[in-house]
């Protein structure tokens, strides 16, 4: 039997106009479901916004590896771009794989159309497996004309290497390199340290916003399940600055995010490679 209570809060709780945390996640799709678009919506979900999506590629990959990337047409990419913003708009774009520099210059150009603030570039360029997942030209094109548009790059060491030219040997680099990467694009930098050996990793964020320097170490978990760790960490860290955070506690919740994902996600068993994190632990 309902209530004048009862009744009350559900003409409130449906009358009452509610906000989704908005992410659109412009990115490859993973036919095996770890990483990419597949990824992004599942670290998007779980950290509470809405997905949205722009798939630049399809790829054919699984556990073991990417066997073949197939490129959405340009026009396509577009479209579904325009699609989303033009109705749906969004409080967050993440940025994920950009095969060529066609693609690159076009999502460019669309976050410059709709004035999207909190673009979270995770500059991915080489799979696991060491397929390359972008075209040499594309890098430079990224670097002068996408990065500046972004709040806040999350490149890996590999990455990090192609993108300031230089090799990280030892974690005693991170911060310089980080900083350097900063300083020559003008945007935050999270540089992660996972490709570094050792029991302690530590991933290293510059705030260009308030010119700090923040160290986030955390101990190694010994697993195979570490596909689609970055495309995770970037989409949950677009989420929590969707939902209107600051810089540096975004980042400190994405991390917990995916620390926590890696940690529950490691004792599972999925296919005979490099298995996914638990996204919805």
């Amino acid at each position: 039997m309902r209530t004048d209570n009862m009744i009350k809060l559900i003409d409130e709780t449906c009358t009452s106009p509610k906000r989704y945390a908005r992410v659109l996640t412009i990115a490859g799709s993973d036919s095996g479901g770890g990483a990419g678009i597949q990824a992004d919506i599942k670290a998007i979900s779980a950290m509470g916004g809405y997905a949205a999506s722009a798939i630049t590629a399809v790829t054919v990959q699984n556990t073991l590896g990417v066997k073949a990337v197939h490129p959405v047409p340009t026009e396509i990419l577009a479209g579904q771009i325009d699609a989303v913003l033009s109705d749906i708009g969004a409080d967050a774009v993440k940025i994920g794989m950009l095969h060529s520099a066609e693609v690159v210059n076009l999502v460019a150009d669309k976050v410059k159309e709709y004035s999207i603030r909190n673009v979270v570039l995770d500059p991915v360029m080489v799979s696991t497996s060491g397929h390359r997942l972008i075209e040499p030209e594309a890098i430079e094109v990224m670097k002068r004309k996408l990065v500046p548009l972004c709040r806040v790059i999350t490149p890996n060491i590999p990455e990090a290497e192609i993108l300031i030219g230089c090799h990280i040997t030892d974690e005693d680099r991170l911060q310089e390199v980080a900083k350097r990467l900063a300083d020559e694009s003008g945007v935050s930098v999270l540089l992660k340290g996972g490709h570094l050996a050792g029991e302690m990793l530590v991933d290293e964020l510059i705030n260009v916003e308030d010119d700090t320097l923040t160290s986030f170490p955390s101990k190694r978990i010994e697993t195979r399940n570490t596909h689609g760790t970055g495309c995770t960490l970037s989409s949950a860290l677009a989420t929590a600055l969707a939902r209107g955070e600051s810089l540096t506690k975004a980042v400190c919740m994405a991390k917990e995010y995916i620390t926590k994902a890696i940690i529950e996600g490691a004792n599972y068993t999925l296919g005979n490679g490099h298995g996914p994190v638990c996204h919805f632990y």
